[in-house]
């Protein structure tokens, strides 16, 4: 039963969340007004300019005379007004603006116009910012490391279609990426898996990031006793939005098939000691420095437990292109 002081925490503690609820959809509101006025004053700004030709001093015009009028908003400066044309002039259909668009930030809009030229990867990216809660920074880095070449267009290698149910199976090869990007890591060129291992618990929480939303950290050489022997997993991870244990063995050489026959009974002992009745079958992620695509398939076909294999880069390895597309370390660590 209740007491007073316990009603009263209660009632303390929903008003908060009504609060706060309120709040949030205040917020949510204020910004899809703003991203709906930019699109039509930049679609004013597009009409005019292609049906009168005026040229590029009409802007600063405007930006001028909207300072005279409205002093105490800062949004309507020139390069803030160019934008405003070029979001209207990339994204001429209205409704994904008031679907997609609307829902994300003005910063975060500004980011994708500078750096993604199809309006196909950029609807991807404004999906997992709703989906993932995204900061400005998450989002760069995300960019920077180039998320949707690796999760979304990349040729994964794993058997997750044949040995999961829909939606887990999507779901799973969504996570997946290839390669893993571990750029939070320079290691010298003798590379253990050992120091492999405690550079990404050291970084865990870049990590989480890469690995992307809903997992949670379980431990790394998690103990299992199978059959009066001793193993350890390498790092044990629960997936919220799956609803599933993630086994990730981490291998700094080519791939062997033998390594997923290994991770194959990982899973089976996983799946008999931990895995309750409300959890989905657990999953295996062989991360290595380098894979055969053909070794890989032939080696997943016969394999009784969800498995994908995929490659790792650390800092040192990326090729000149991706490694100057990078964000600096400092900033990296601002990250954490």
């Amino acid at each position: 039963m209740l007491t007073a002081n316990n009603e009263y925490k209660y009632l303390l503690k929903n008003i908060k969340e009504q609060i706060q609820s309120s709040q949030f959809r205040a917020i949510s509101m204020v910004n899809r007004e703003l991203i709906l006025l930019y699109w039509n004053i930049g679609k004013l700004i597009l009409d005019n300019q292609q049906r009168d030709g005026w040229g590029s001093k009409f802007i600063d015009n405007l930006a001028a005379d909207l300072k005279l009028d409205f002093p105490e908003i800062t949004g309507f400066s020139v390069r803030n007004l160019k934008y405003m044309r070029k979001f209207a002039q990339q994204y001429p259909d209205f409704e994904f603006v008031q679907t997609l668009s609307a829902q994300i930030t003005w910063s975060h809009n500004t980011l994708l116009l500078d750096k993604i030229t199809s309006n196909e990867e950029r609807k991807w990216y404004i999906e997992k910012i709703i989906e993932n809660g995204w900061s400005l920074n998450v989002l760069r880095h995300q960019l920077e490391t180039r998320l949707f070449e690796r999760q979304a267009i990349a040729e994964k290698t794993t058997n997750f279609e044949r040995m999961l149910t829909s939606p887990q199976s999507e779901l799973a090869e969504e996570t997946l990426k290839d390669p893993y990007i571990f750029d939070f890591i320079t290691l010298s060129e003798n590379l253990k898996e050992s120091d492999l291992e405690k550079e990404l618990i050291a970084k865990i929480t870049r990590f989480l990031l890469e690995l992307g939303a809903g997992f949670a950290f379980l431990g790394n050489q998690y103990h299992l006793s199978v059959g009066d022997e001793d193993f350890y997993i390498d790092l044990l991870f629960y997936n919220t939005k799956l609803r599933c244990y993630f086994v990730i063995e981490l291998k700094t050489g080519k791939f062997k098939p033998e390594f997923a026959g290994k991770l194959n009974f990982y899973l089976s002992a996983v799946d008999d000691i931990l895995k309750t009745d409300s959890d989905n079958p657990s999953i295996g992620i062989l991360l290595c420095k380098e894979k055969n695509k053909m070794i890989t398939e032939y080696a997943l076909r016969d394999m009784t437990k969800p498995i994908g294999v995929s490659e790792y880069k650390v800092f040192r390895e990326l090729p000149d292109d991706l490694r100057n597309a990078l964000p600096a370390i400092e900033r990296l660590e601002d990250l954490e």
